[in-house]
């Protein structure tokens, strides 16, 4: 266990990281994820944890391990096409991850989400919060409509759009 990680969990309360997603951002979130899904068959779901549980950080649970656990609690693998995809976001460590679903991982691959992760901490660490979490949408759309685009029948909306804060 890292003391430093669990002090940082332990201390900083839930406000501090929730001042960098305030309502008025989550709301535009919520309109790009609508705004995506028109133009691709999978669904997205963004996640923002404050603190981690105290049972995570006691066991050192790595991001990644959290964003597995988070996708199958959320049931974003709970899509027809197997077609979901959680973004989760936690500032306190600061760590990004994108779990997507097997019907999404047949095409697209693990280095794809991985360079998203990082451009969207890059932004993250500069304070520009908004400016990382949209560009990697518009980033994650792109390719999504690329590799699974919509047809006449549209993408039927399986799983809430509204962003997470934990």
């Amino acid at each position: 266990m890292e003391y430093t990680r669990l002090l940082r969990h332990l201390v900083l309360p839930p406000w501090w990281v929730k001042r960098a997603f305030p309502k008025s951002l989550l709301g535009t979130i919520d309109r790009a994820i609508s705004a995506s899904e028109t133009t691709h068959h999978g669904e997205l779901r963004l996640v923002v944890e404050t603190n981690l549980p105290i049972q995570a950080l006691w066991a050192g649970q790595s991001p990644r391990a959290r964003a597995i656990d988070l996708f199958s609690q959320l049931r974003v693998w709970d899509t027809e096409n197997n077609s979901g995809v959680l973004i989760y976001l936690q500032l306190l460590d600061p760590r990004d991850e994108i779990v997507a679903d097997r019907g999404i991982n047949a095409k697209v691959d693990q280095q794809f989400w991985n360079a998203v992760c990082r451009h969207m901490e890059t932004a993250f660490r500069a304070g520009r919060f908004e400016d990382g979490v949209l560009e990697a949408l518009g980033t994650i759309t792109a390719e999504l409509a690329r590799q699974f685009p919509t047809n006449a029948d549209g993408n039927p909306n399986e799983l809430s759009n509204a962003p997470i804060v934990l």
